[in-house]
């Protein structure tokens, strides 16, 4: 029972607000690419595949961050009692777990066509470099929007076979969006990472954090109003986007650089933000 909680513990799955956050592009890629082929039984099976592939990868890299900065974790209020961190297991026998963990999101990986293999193969450096980046710069954020949404290109590629510009314009507006709900998430830890010598936009940006986060927030409407444009879709279904949009004002709104548990608030109400996409892009197929 010890070593079940335990495996909670590291792989976070008692709080679902990650992976969710991992598999919300997944679904985006994949319904916006039912848009031009429209096999719904198709759409239903990569839609549990990705799910599973997220919850997998996930918890995955949970363990793998947690290796990396088992040292970090031990000065840091929040993450001094994770289990790599206080003891509760090795690291090595940590390490198993993670190894697990891949072999099982591959064999759903080999489920789909072999661009989409290609790409998932090619994430595996983005997920396992991540950690790293914040010892070097100040922009983790920026790598991790890039790692954490790379699901939306292999959606698409798992119904399409290629890439076009319709995922890359979605891509990029997930980047922004990342950007601005993990700055939001670092602000929690902000006076023990700048005492222990971590970077992120948290600190680079800490005198006009809401700013940052506001103008990344506007980059990410930005980009999907202008796929919403580029396809041609009627305008009538734009007033669905007033939803997300909402949900992204109201995160600037509640969180306090000085109260840390109204960051985490915010920062969980990007699960509505990527149900409220995942239904504004579904719409597309009305028109």
């Amino acid at each position: 029972m010890e070593k079940f909680r335990i495996f909670i513990q590291l792989t976070r799955l008692d709080k679902p607000i990650g992976f969710l956050l991992l598999f919300w592009p997944c679904a985006w890629g994949l319904i916006l690419a039912y848009y031009f082929n429209n096999e719904t039984t198709i759409l239903i099976k990569h839609i549990v595949y990705f799910f599973l592939g997220s919850v997998l990868m996930r918890s995955a890299g949970c363990i793998f961050n947690d290796i990396v900065d088992r040292d970090f974790d031990k000065k840091v209020e929040r993450t001094k009692k994770r289990p790599i961190a206080s003891g509760k297991i090795s690291a090595l026998n940590a390490f198993f777990y993670v190894i697990i963990l891949c072999l099982l999101a591959l064999l759903i990986l080999l489920q789909f066509n072999f661009l989409t293999i290609i790409l998932g193969a090619g994430s595996m450096i983005l997920a396992f470099a991540y950690p790293f980046m914040k010892r070097f710069t100040y922009w983790p954020q920026l790598f991790l929007g890039l790692t954490f949404n790379w699901g939306i290109i292999m959606g698409w590629t798992s119904l399409t076979n290629n890439i076009s510009i319709e995922p890359i314009l979605l891509y990029v507006a997930a980047i922004f969006w990342t950007l601005g709900y993990d700055t939001i998430y670092g602000v929690q830890d902000l006076q023990d990472d700048q005492i222990i010598g971590i970077k992120s936009t948290s600190i680079k940006f800490k005198n006009n954090i809401k700013l940052f986060v506001a103008v990344s927030y506007s980059l990410c409407i930005l980009f999907i109003l202008a796929l919403f444009v580029f396809m041609k879709i009627e305008n009538y279904l734009l007033l669905l986007s007033l939803a997300f949009i909402i949900t992204l004002i109201y995160q600037i709104k509640i969180f306090n650089v000085n109260k840390p548990k109204t960051c985490l608030s915010a920062f969980k109400v990007n699960n509505l933000t990527g149900v409220f996409i995942f239904l504004f892009i579904t719409s597309f197929n009305i028109s």
